[in-house]
C-alpha cells in the first residue's frame, strides 16, 4: 500500500503562511486522532503543518483549524440558510478567535450543471480590503481550483500520484499554492469544501 506522504515525521518548526515560491501541500482527509473526522496538511518535506480534528461526528457546523501544536488559527462556522449554504472563517488573534467580523465566507452556489460546481468566497470584511475568490470544480469533487476575481488560480487541487506515477486514494489531495498566498488561508478554504462535500 502506498504512503500518504514518503516521510512524514513530526515536527516543532514554525510554519509559514507566506512564500515567495510556488509551494505544493499534501491533504490527508483523515484525522490523526483514532475514530476521529478531520483532516492533516503536510508540506513538501513530509512534517505536518496544519490538522483538523472533529471528535465526536462528521460534518460538523464548527470546526477548528490549527497547526501542528493545537493552535487554532481559524474556527470555521456554518450559518444556517434555508436555500443557500454560508460558512465563515474567523482568524485567531491569541486564544480567542476574533469576534467582530470573519476572515472569509464562503456561499455555495447552486449546481448549474452536473458534475460542477461553485464556491463564493469573501477574505475580508473591511471595504478597502476585500479580495474575492472562487472555488471551481473540474472533473470531479477531488478535482477544482481557487480562481481569483481576474480568473487567475491561486492554488490548485487534485488527486495525488506516488513517485512512481500510481494515483492514490481519494482522500488523498496535492495542493499547489501560488507565491504569496496565504497558505492558512487556503487550507481553511480548502476544509469548507470538503465540509461542504461531506468528506470531513
Amino acid at each position: 500500500m502506498g504512503k500518504v506522504h514518503p516521510q512524514a515525521p513530526f515536527s516543532s518548526s514554525p510554519t509559514e503562511y507566506f512564500t515567495s515560491k510556488q509551494e505544493t501541500f499534501t491533504i490527508w482527509m483523515k484525522s490523526l486522532i483514532l475514530n476521529g473526522y478531520g483532516c492533516t496538511v503536510f508540506d513538501s518535506n513530509g512534517r505536518i503543518v496544519y490538522r483538523v480534528d472533529n471528535y465526536d461526528c462528521k460534518c460538523r457546523g464548527k470546526v477548528y483549524l490549527m497547526d501542528l501544536k493545537g493552535k487554532i488559527l481559524f474556527t470555521i462556522l456554518r450559518k444556517k440558510f434555508r436555500l443557500l449554504g454560508l460558512w465563515e472563517g474567523y482568524r485567531s488573534t491569541g486564544k480567542e478567535a476574533n469576534p467582530d467580523r470573519p476572515g472569509f465566507q464562503v456561499r455555495q452556489r447552486f449546481r448549474l450543471c452536473r458534475g460542477r460546481s461553485q464556491c463564493r468566497v469573501i477574505v475580508g470584511q473591511e471595504k478597502n480590503q476585500t479580495q474575492q475568490y472562487r472555488i471551481e470544480s473540474l472533473s470531479s469533487k477531488s478535482s477544482y481550483k481557487i480562481l481569483d476575481k481576474s480568473g487567475r488560480p491561486v492554488a490548485e487541487v487534485k488527486r495525488k500520484q506516488s513517485a512512481c506515477g500510481v494515483v492514490l486514494g481519494e482522500d488523498v489531495l496535492t495542493v499547489v499554492v501560488e507565491p504569496f498566498i496565504d497558505h492558512s488561508l487556503i487550507v481553511g478554504l480548502l476544509v469548507v469544501y470538503g465540509l461542504i462535500n461531506r468528506k470531513m
